[in-house]
């Protein structure tokens, strides 16, 4: 389905992929913030809005048969880098309870803000399903 791009010489990096080779039926969520299918926050708290995201954004992807390993790419837009920082092994440890070994390209960016003042994270995601 994909390969994961590793030049020789560099380290592995931990937790994503330097770059992904992919082809089939490209599928792209919007960002997802943590909200749940009636848009509430049920948590307040980056990590609980992490796991509402990851699980909501498997279900965005299911309606086009779209599973996590069919993932390519993410980028995750945080409020607060030290927040994210600072709980980085619970991070990691819900990404494997929702998604599995799993790892995609990824980029993180701190921003000002997101549009929902109770959102800590929005997420966007491209997956690739094999034809």
């Amino acid at each position: 389905m994909f390969d994961t791009l590793q030049p020789a010489g560099w380290p592995r990096p931990k937790g994503y992929a330097n770059g992904i080779k992919a082809s089939g039926t490209t599928v792209f969520t919007a960002g997802v913030i943590g909200w749940n299918e009636q848009e509430v926050f049920e948590h307040a708290d980056l990590l609980g809005q992490l796991k509402q995201i990851l699980l909501s954004t498997k279900a965005i992807l299911a309606e086009a048969g779209a599973r996590p390993e069919h993932i390519v790419r993410m980028t995750w837009y945080v409020c607060d880098r030290d927040e994210y920082a600072d709980q980085l092994a619970e991070v990691g440890a819900v990404w494997r309870e929702v998604m599995g070994r799993v790892f995609p390209c990824m980029t993180c960016v701190q921003v000002a803000g997101l549009i929902e003042k109770a959102a800590r994270i929005e997420i966007e995601t491209t997956a690739v399903v094999p034809d």
